[in-house]
């Protein structure tokens, strides 16, 4: 959730809706839908609003009804808000800054993490498998989910046709379950979703991927799926400190402030001159003076 300035808020259309005085008490807003038609923002006495389309309930007032005035969500007020991620279904997971996640919206890969397919209309809190853990980041893709906790640790749950759970084999996940393989002893500090893969940043630097990778999004030399994390060996050497994902394609941001990107570029979204997909971490050349 990003902290905007009011000059911030009012680039996006969907603000127009807001009075400015409405406008000048939010603190933190977070712009999300397939056209930036869906917003979520809290205000400085941390009330916490939703405005727009509201597909499949990702608004999260109880109702598929669209709103164009800002309708408070009575469950989050007073909570302060840590983090949030939208996944295309629609569906949206949010951690507190108490490390207490909620999920809402779209729900038919059990995305929610809530052990059922039934759509979410309201708030609701994800605890099986989370109970003292403190969650500090979400990510989502399409329609499946990802959290971060303090010690290090990454929760996965929703669809895994391609892999992305991450846990092995490719049938859902309707919980929260903690993703081992070669990250059990590792300590992870950043996550990331593609619409059906996942990354995670461990303190070392290295980065692990695993899902769907039909665009060379894992950045593994091939395009096969991966069904457990695996390391990206073509980044030895390299201690990664961030991890972005696009739909189909992924960036890496170094400690010495590199950029690598890979995976699917038939818009230019790599940056590397061409429209050709890539399969191993390229190096992104920015220029310095712009």
């Amino acid at each position: 959730l990003s902290a905007l300035k009011m000059l911030d808020v009012g680039k996006w259309p969907i603000f127009s809706l807001c009075s400015e005085e409405e406008l000048k008490l939010i603190r933190q807003a977070c712009v999300f839908g397939s056209a930036g038609n869906e917003v979520l923002y809290a205000t400085e006495n941390d009330e916490v609003f939703v405005l727009g389309m509201n597909c499949s309930g990702c608004l999260g007032t109880g109702d598929i009804q669209s709103t164009i005035e800002p309708k408070r969500l009575d469950s989050l007020c007073g909570k302060k808000i840590a983090c949030l991620s939208y996944g295309s279904g629609p569906h949206v997971v949010l951690a507190t800054e108490e490390g207490e996640v909620f999920t809402w919206g779209h729900n038919a890969y059990s995305q929610l993490g809530n052990g059922t397919t039934n759509h979410g209309l309201v708030p609701c809190q994800v605890s099986t498998n989370l109970v003292n853990k403190k969650v500090i980041e979400v990510a989502c893709g399409s329609h499946h989910s990802m959290v971060l906790t303090s010690d290090g640790e990454v929760y996965t749950w929703g669809y895994n046709n391609s892999g992305q759970v991450g846990s092995g084999s490719t049938a859902n996940q309707p919980i929260p379950r903690r993703v081992t393989s070669c990250l059990q002893n590792k300590i992870v500090v950043n996550i990331a979703c593609g619409q059906m893969c996942s990354m995670a940043v461990v303190e070392n630097g290295e980065v692990y991927v695993w899902g769907y990778n039909g665009n060379g999004q894992l950045g593994l030399g091939s395009s096969g799926n991966q069904p457990t994390p695996c390391r990206i060996a073509a980044l030895q050497g390299i201690r990664v400190q961030r991890v972005a994902c696009g739909c189909a394609h992924t960036l890496v941001l170094t400690d010495e402030g590199q950029i690598y990107a890979w995976g699917a570029n038939s818009y230019g979204q790599l940056g590397t001159g061409n429209k050709s997909n890539q399969s191993y971490p390229t190096t992104v050349i920015v220029d310095k003076d712009r």
